[in-house]
């Protein structure tokens, strides 16, 4: 594991993981005794995860919950935001097709209500719309449902006119208008900043036959945690309007690495720590009835 990852990790962003990757595998609960015992392997100290926890439960995103002890689980409301973390993270790799079309967001917002347009700003650009002109935004077509999910679920629908167009019509280059719509730079520079600090792992990994649990568990989270905005700021673009030397390519492949080498070991490392499984949700000392949970990231407030 990269030696600054933990310590520049914020610890609600790496339970934010713990929740999304085994806990809504898990029965969608878990004590805060055993979350307090995996967090020790990321160097996130007890008075740190209850002082993550009590924020998280605060913002609405866990509840609490007694079995047999106390614990948390995902809030019934965060089930889409965090299905859609899935959707993005992991079946989102690839760059859309310029066959595709693209979504164009044309919002107006009154005056006297400019909180709702600033919500709307952030909310766009946090799915990875990008800004033509003021409040006109727009992303590969892709976007439309997860942008439509949205927008319901936060009652800004009605502010907002959703179109499909098939393609640009001029008069600028789309190529140099897309680069005035994203800031294609900062995107390669966390893209970078993946490759850097996890690309010497997934070289590592290549020459493993086997992977500890624990040692797995311990690079995973802080790597997927890293990872998990990447597909929100990326919006996938066609390649045909990326910079000839785009570095989401060699990100990618670095993810899909890791990914594929260490998501089965650390989930086994949780179920060790935990007594639960994926296909009970039951703890081997309680008997707990299984229940729902959730998938990925925070959104932005």
């Amino acid at each position: 594991m990269p030696e600054s990852t933990p310590s520049t990790t914020r610890p609600g962003s790496l339970i934010n993981t713990v929740y999304g990757e085994y806990v809504r595998r898990l029965g969608g609960w878990i004590s805060i005794a055993d979350l307090i015992a995996l967090m020790a392997e990321l160097d996130v100290d007890g008075p740190a995860v209850r002082s993550a926890i009590s924020r998280l439960k605060k913002a609405g995103t866990l509840l609490q919950e007694r079995r047999a002890g106390t614990g948390y689980r995902l809030a019934p409301a965060m089930d889409p935001v965090f299905d859609e973390g899935d959707r993005r993270i992991f079946h989102s790799l690839e760059p859309a097709a310029l066959a595709d079309g693209w979504v164009v967001a044309v919002f107006s917002v009154p005056e006297s209500e400019r909180a709702h347009r600033h919500q709307l700003r952030s909310r766009l650009s946090w799915l990875g719309f990008g800004n033509a002109a003021p409040g006109v935004w727009l992303a590969p077509a892709r976007l439309l449902p997860d942008a439509r999910r949205l927008l319901e679920r936060l009652d800004l629908s009605a502010y907002v006119h959703l179109f499909l167009s098939a393609e640009y019509a001029g008069f600028a280059e789309l190529r140099t208008a897309v680069a005035g719509w994203w800031d294609l730079p900062a995107i390669e520079a966390q893209y970078a900043a993946f490759t850097d600090a996890w690309g010497p792992l997934a070289d590592e990994l290549r020459g493993r036959d086997r992977v500890d649990p624990v040692e797995a568990f311990r690079d995973y989270v802080p790597m997927l945690t890293q990872w998990r905005r990447l597909p929100y700021l990326d919006p996938g673009l066609p390649e045909p309007l990326l910079p000839a030397d785009w570095n989401a390519r060699p990100a990618r492949a670095v993810f899909t690495e890791v990914h594929g080498r260490l998501a089965d070991p650390s989930l086994r490392y949780v179920e060790k720590v935990t007594g639960l499984t994926p296909s009970t949700g039951l703890t081997s000392s309680t008997g707990l009835i299984p229940s729902t949970g959730s998938s990925q990231p925070q959104e932005p407030s």
